[in-house]
């Protein structure tokens, strides 16, 4: 065999060692992620979470999740906003990433390219500014759903704004939000990650030593009407989502809170 021969031989066995070793890393790191995101309750994920219907919940240190596969995106995310949290810091928006805390594989960011939709965020970027790594977190595509970007810069928005003075108002609220998954919805990407017709928000307050929750239910469209127009029972996004929010409540309070559309507790001003 001619010496040329022998060092291309060489040279290939390393690249593929190389490869192959960088493989296995990723893999393993991937397995860690995983691992970590399905046993670890931190800092603000240590509550009431609402059950999955997919049995893949994943969770990060500023929220938890449980993630669709047949939709590419969360059914919910879910977390506490304490009052302390409330930051106007101006972090640097980073790239978004992939979540390899998802063991059946997130959506990619690229779905939304030139798709006409926003990645709207479920968990806002500005209910977790108070440091950089819980920010960072939220641009993870788990934690975002295609939105029209009138509907994400409006009444979308209006409603993060009015959780945030509710979290100051109230000293914390719990906060469980999504977009109503089923089946034929309009998807875009190559991964077909799907559009909802309608986003929901439920907020529970639990600092006063009685708790209250509302719930919200917004057609996937901006809008000018006031936000309680959109205030329904946590028994109607149950109906249409198939989640049990609140199963740790005690149910003689559960029944009670999830069946009313009240809103008069909390204030819209």
């Amino acid at each position: 065999m001619r010496k040329s021969t022998v060092y291309y031989v060489v040279a290939v066995l390393m690249l593929v060692g190389v490869f192959g070793y960088e493989f296995i890393l990723n893999q393993k790191e991937k397995t860690k992620l995983v691992e970590q995101g399905a046993n670890t309750k931190q800092l603000t994920n240590d509550f009431f979470l609402p059950s999955s219907t997919t049995g893949q919940i994943v969770h990060h240190e500023g929220y938890s999740l449980s993630y669709s596969e047949p939709h590419e995106q969360a059914e919910w995310v879910a977390y506490e906003l304490k009052k302390e949290q409330l930051s106007n810091t101006n972090f640097e928006r980073p790239y978004f990433e992939v979540d390899k805390a998802v063991k059946t594989g997130a959506a990619h960011w690229r779905n939304y390219k030139n798709s006409g939709y926003d990645r709207g965020h479920l968990c806002p970027a500005g209910d977790r500014s108070y440091r950089k790594s819980v920010y960072d977190e939220t641009f993870l595509t788990s934690n975002i759903s295609p939105q029209e970007h009138d509907f994400n810069a409006g009444i979308w928005n209006t409603l993060e704004q009015k959780v945030r003075y509710w979290a100051s108002k109230y000293d914390g609220v719990f906060v469980v939000t999504g977009g109503i998954l089923e089946n034929h919805l309009k998807t875009i990407g190559e991964e077909q990650v799907a559009v909802p017709n309608q986003f929901y928000k439920i907020i529970l307050d639990n600092n006063k030593g009685t708790i209250k929750m509302i719930a919200f239910l917004i057609p996937h469209k901006n809008s000018n009407e006031p936000l309680y127009k959109f205030v329904v029972s946590v028994d109607e996004v149950e109906k249409l989502t198939g989640i049990d929010f609140f199963p740790e409540l005690d149910d003689s309070i559960e029944n009670k809170l999830e069946a009313s559309s009240n809103y008069k507790n909390w204030s819209f001003n």
